[in-house]
């Protein structure tokens, strides 16, 4: 069995705990790793801009954003980001991150709103430096408003302001602000590799940052992946860095100063708040036009669609089906795909942005989405309990790279609860393909009564040769019954997965939480498959 060290250092175990999550550690290394899989390589290389965390001489800790030409991100092996761009002598990490120092690092494609993160440190290289690996690690698309880039003409940057105080504008545009990108980081006096800097992202509607006055202000804390980096270093070091970006003008707002966690939200201005961040700002730089990119947000391929039908499946999730109002085509997505929503709710200032799995075979007239009700999701809540048939969601177009490999290999989905939604998708795309290839669906749930979709799976299994099931129910009822309703009683493991025999060239395709997922990753390694065949999705509760 392969064998992780715990990724948290001590301020981030203590963060988990205080919130409830002491379990993350058990399960965590096998999404936090000490180097980049091929997916984050490419990812990032394709990237126009990097946002680094860092400190400055002083020890101040700041966060910023660098922006270059095309494939200015190269990655030369799997522990290693190569960047062919320096920071503007105005930027307050131009000389550590040229001169080697720890950093903090977040790729984030506003567009389709995907973000990997990784840390590591610096080192001089060519004509600009390189980052060597210490974690790596992906995160989830939730609370990204998606905007469209350009690039305009380079131009001599303009004169900063720096000062310790934000002035009246500077305010506004704070209050009118969607996103932000925070820096955080500690060092321990051992070598562990969470000790350094992490740079992460916080959105929300416009006004859900707030200042209390020229040096004060507070950032709402959300519901997240419970790792808690943020959170964890600033137990640890209360300095914080944070940037917020002009992205019409491609101005940077810098603020550095020292943090204090309110663990008591309820006095917070924002209802969804989990905690709040207090800052008290110590400096400010302001770079106008410090980038060469400019932002849009394109609601171009905004539609409108509308409800055709609302289908209980179990006591938990329900498919909404969506025909497009004005009577055009879909936009065509892949299996394992997502649509992007934006929710109108009551009580919300700004319409709530979720993205759900698309559940349904690809080519037909309406989308299918199958949501589960969290008790404390918002967007959930609101799509059980108040859209009915008839009404209006406004839906962006398909996106997402967790799709079926384009060969002919032998596909294994693997899904637990609501993670078999891609992977219904994925079966109706699989077993209708001009070529058949070998198809396991293996799904775990609680009991027939949580067991969504059962029949239409039973409907294409029993029509297709090359398909073949197997249902993990944990907890049976006495009325479901073994060999009919399901095959095994317990979870699924690793070993069970190899235990199919599909060959070594299968494709793991793999869906569910966070826990699950890094099981079976970590198991599927340990026997042998090779971190290319394992693709994988996480899911959380969505507020």
């Amino acid at each position: 069995m392969l064998q992780h060290t715990n990724p948290f250092h001590a301020g981030e175990l203590k963060a988990q705990a205080r919130a409830g999550a002491s379990g993350v550690a058990d399960w965590a290394a096998g999404f936090i790793r000490p180097s980049m899989p091929d997916q984050h390589r490419a990812f990032f290389t394709q990237l126009p801009f990097l946002v680094l965390a860092g400190a400055d001489e002083a020890g101040r800790h700041w966060v910023t954003l660098l922006d270059g030409p095309d494939r200015f991100i190269q990655s030369p092996d799997a522990g290693t980001l190569e960047i062919a761009a320096t920071p503007d002598r105005q930027d307050p990490l131009a000389q550590s991150l040229i001169g080697g120092s720890d950093v903090g690092l977040l790729g984030i494609e506003l567009s389709t709103r995907r973000r990997n993160r990784l840390s590591g440190t610096t080192r001089p290289h060519s004509n600009g430096f390189a980052i060597d690996v210490s974690q790596n690690f992906g995160n989830c698309p939730q609370y990204i408003h998606e905007r469209a880039w350009r690039r305009v003409t380079a131009q001599e940057p303009l004169q900063a302001t720096r000062s310790s105080a934000l002035n009246a504008n500077q305010i506004a545009r704070i209050h009118a602000a969607d996103t932000l990108f925070i820096g955080t980081g500690q060092r321990g006096r051992d070598a562990h590799p969470s000790n350094g800097f992490d740079a992460s992202h916080r959105g929300g509607a416009p006004g859900f940052v707030t200042v209390t006055d020229g040096t004060h202000l507070r950032i709402p804390d959300y519901a997240g992946n419970n790792f808690f980096n943020t959170i964890g270093n600033l137990l640890e070091n209360p300095r914080i860095g944070l940037v917020f970006v002009d992205f019409e003008t491609g101005g940077l707002l810098h603020i550095s100063g020292r943090a204090r966690v309110d663990w008591d939200a309820r006095d917070s201005h924002d209802p969804n708040a989990m905690r709040m961040i207090d800052v008290t700002i110590e400096a400010v730089i302001d770079r106008p036009a410090a980038l060469s990119l400019r932002w849009s947000k394109d609601d171009r391929d905004l539609r409108n669609l509308v409800v055709t039908a609302k289908i209980k499946e179990t006591a938990e999730i329900t498919s909404f089906h969506l025909a497009p109002a004005d009577g055009r085509p879909l936009e065509p997505f892949q299996a394992g795909q997502h649509l992007p929503v934006e929710l109108d709710i009551p009580g919300q200032s700004a319409p709530v942005g979720r993205s759900y799995s698309l559940s349904a075979a690809p080519g037909q007239r309406t989308y299918r989405l199958s949501i589960k009700r969290e008790p404390q999701g918002l967007a959930s809540r609101h799509m059980h309990d108040t859209v009915e048939v008839g009404d209006l969601i406004r839906a962006r177009r398909p996106s997402g790279d967790f799709v079926i490999p384009d060969d002919t290999s032998p596909l294994v989905l693997v899904s637990a609860g609501v993670g078999l939604t891609p992977m219904v998708s994925m079966l109706h795309a699989a077993i209708s393909a001009g070529m058949p290839r070998p198809v396991w669906y293996v799904h775990g749930t609680r009991d027939g009564a949580h067991h969504a979709l059962k029949s239409e799976v039973a409907a294409l299994a029993a029509k297709h040769l090359n398909l073949k099931t197997q249902v993990h129910y944990t907890r049976p009822r006495p009325n479901d019954q073994i060999g009919v309703d399901y095959q095994i009683e317990g979870r699924m493991s690793a070993e069970g997965l190899v235990q199919l025999n599909v060959g070594a060239e299968a494709h793991y395709m793999l869906c569910g939480p966070a826990p699950f997922l890094a099981d079976l990753k970590t198991g599927l390694e340990a026997a042998g498959i090779a971190p290319e065949r394992i693709h994988y999705e996480t899911f959380g509760p969505s507020h």
